[in-house]
């Protein structure tokens, strides 16, 4: 079982996330998209949304640090461990209140605003639960193994972090993963179940970028205006801006 949970359904969700996403990029570039839904509501739109984003780039770029910089590295530039967990608390509690509290304001304006529920895909429904699930359940691990110690004090950088890179590695460790306490054992599981959906729903648009426009030529306005010179009437039309 453990080798199924953590070695078999992990390279298979990453698996799903790669081949998912060339295979929608081929097949349905014209639905690669957050297919936006600004026009019907913009007033939660204009609150919850970069109360997500904001908060979820604080999550991204937690997990990042904590799951691929090993514990030896902030050792060796001096960051104790003391630093480095009140730091992973506050930034990791800010971060993840932001991005539940704008999930739920776009939850919420998704289920009230009948344009943009209708607009609203099935799989995007699925994608909300794991996505809301995941970012619980990370809170959840930082209260009660850091601050509550709830089972006892757990250091996650010398257990699901030296398993997540010897995943990466192609070297996995699931016994690691199969000593964590439950709560980052979900936590894991719901997290590639995300990955998984990912190619499969509005979460596309993160890998969509306008770099297009960095090559693209100048577009030249030319003014419409043909004030003749000197005193001459001028035709009757609108008024010139700032005239």
């Amino acid at each position: 079982m453990s080798n199924f949970l953590w070695v078999i359904v992990p390279y298979l969700c990453l698996a799903t996330f790669a081949v998912g996403h060339v295979w929608r990029y081929r097949y349905d570039k014209f639905g690669w998209t957050t297919r936006s839904s600004q026009l019907y509501e913009d007033r939660l739109l204009r609150l919850g949304s970069p109360l997500f984003h904001f908060g979820m780039l604080g999550v991204v770029g937690g997990h990042i640090i904590g799951l691929l910089v090993p514990k030896s590295w902030t050792d060796a530039v001096g960051i104790t461990p003391e630093i480095y967990h009140l730091a992973a608390v506050v930034g990791g509690m800010i971060a993840g209140i932001m991005a539940l509290l704008g999930l739920t304001i776009l939850i919420y304006r998704r289920r009230t605003v009948g344009p943009v529920f209708s607009a609203t895909t099935r799989m995007d429904k699925v994608m909300y639960v794991f996505l809301g699930a995941a970012i619980v359940l990370g809170m959840w691990n930082t209260i009660a193994g850091s601050i509550l110690s709830v089972g006892g004090h757990y250091d996650y950088r010398e257990g699901v972090s030296v398993w997540y890179r010897s995943f990466l590695a192609f070297t996995p460790q699931p016994e690691l993963m199969a000593n964590a306490p439950i709560g980052f054992r979900l936590h894991a599981l719901v997290a590639f179940g995300l990955f998984a959906l990912w190619p499969f729903t509005r979460l596309v648009h993160v890998f969509s970028a306008p770099l297009g426009y960095l090559t693209r030529p100048y577009i030249v306005y030319r003014s419409r205006d043909r004030r003749p010179l000197g005193n001459a009437a001028t035709r009757r039309g609108w008024d010139r801006v700032g005239g």
